[in-house]
């Protein structure tokens, strides 16, 4: 009797439950009601409990983690991240109940990603797993974050942060000489000079299509889709630009993709292709694909353009809405301007003439 009222409690059924076990289970049953417990309810508890944990082992989370980010990244950022997951992280405590985990399984498998020579990406896994934690604690799948005080820099080797490998404006006269005579794909070939012209990333050039670029108006119009910050963004086509796109059009005119894969038609140029191809050139280590980026702003800067227009030109994120919302309005012709200037710039650079950086610009 527990509160006036008579119970039932069952301990198994025999021969799974042995007497004695039986007898052993209700001699503790007899105890929790003596001090004021309810047994029956305590065993209901329990069972409740663990099908929560069932349902919220950390792998069942992170899953719905993973689906819950699905709008804000790439289709290929989403997948990398997933498969990650599925190699590093799932094998070493997936099928652990959140509630249950402690920062020293966490520490393991990341230190695991660490030992084999991965330190970058032993960073990165460290954060999704707290992410993960984050959100269960948010959503209140576990009551608490255990995760709280284990910190990277105290887990993990110090790293030396490195910038991608960029080509110095000294060596652009050298660097524009070797493509003009690169004797390798003509769609590779105009792809590097057209990511040059840009300064676009290398997945929004390698997704081009043909109805996004607009010739009469000599604009290039990227959907939010494709985009790094999920934001549409318009790239004013310079007169050199539009001359390698004309390049092109008796390659893949035809086609939905500007640069398609030589191989794979209906499929974009591989993401190691451009890379494969400076590193032909005999740029391996000094210059990447993404690096031509680094270049554009390194050299517009010094040269004395307006900062503003060049990052909305890289479509770098503005945090300030309003300052934002002006940058959307006001920066198309002053970008069209910039990059007519940056194409001839290249071209000075191809004819070997040496600019004398930090004058503003025109001077």
């Amino acid at each position: 009797r527990h509160a006036g009222k008579e119970k039932r409690l069952a301990f198994g059924v025999y021969p799974d439950v042995s007497l004695k076990q039986a007898r052993e289970c209700c001699g503790e049953a007899l105890k929790t009601i003596q001090l004021g417990g309810d047994p029956g309810a305590i065993k209901q508890a329990a069972k409740a409990q663990a099908k929560h944990e069932a349902r919220t082992t950390f792998e069942a989370v992170a899953h719905d983690w993973l689906e819950h980010m699905r709008g804000k990244w790439a289709a290929e950022t989403h997948k990398r991240i997933a498969a990650a997951f599925e190699a590093d992280v799932f094998p070493a405590f997936g099928a652990r109940p959140m509630a249950q985990m402690k920062p020293r399984e966490v520490a393991q498998a990341v230190k695991a990603v660490e030992h084999r020579g991965a330190g970058d990406m032993a960073g990165r896994i460290f954060q999704r797993i707290r992410a993960v934690f984050a959100h269960a604690v948010v959503h209140e799948l576990i009551p608490s974050n255990p995760m709280l005080d284990l910190k990277a820099g105290a887990l993990l080797k110090p790293r030396q942060v490195t910038h991608r490998a960029a080509l110095d404006d000294k060596d652009l006269p050298a660097f524009l000489a070797k493509l003009d005579a690169y004797a390798g794909d003509p769609t590779t070939k105009n792809a590097l000079r057209l990511l040059v012209l840009t300064a676009v990333r290398p997945g929004e050039l390698r997704g081009a299509r043909w109805s996004e670029l607009d010739t009469s108006e000599a604009a290039w119009r990227i959907p939010g889709e494709r985009m790094k910050m999920k934001a549409p963004h318009v790239v004013p086509l310079s007169r050199q630009a539009l001359e390698v796109l004309e390049a092109m059009r008796p390659i893949s005119g035809h086609r939905d993709l500007v640069f398609p894969s030589p191989y794979y038609p209906g499929k974009t140029l591989s993401e190691n292709t451009l890379n494969s191809a400076l590193a032909r050139l005999g740029y391996k280590g000094i210059a990447t694909a993404h690096g031509m980026r680094a270049l554009f702003s390194t050299v517009a800067n010094e040269c004395g353009h307006n900062s503003d227009v060049i990052e909305r030109q890289l479509a770098h994120r503005e945090r300030n809405e309003v300052r934002a919302a002006y940058h959307r309005s006001a920066y198309m012709q002053d970008r069209a301007k910039l990059m007519q200037w940056w194409a001839d710039y290249i071209d000075g650079r191809r004819g070997g003439v040496v600019v004398a950086l930090g004058l503003k610009a025109g001077a």
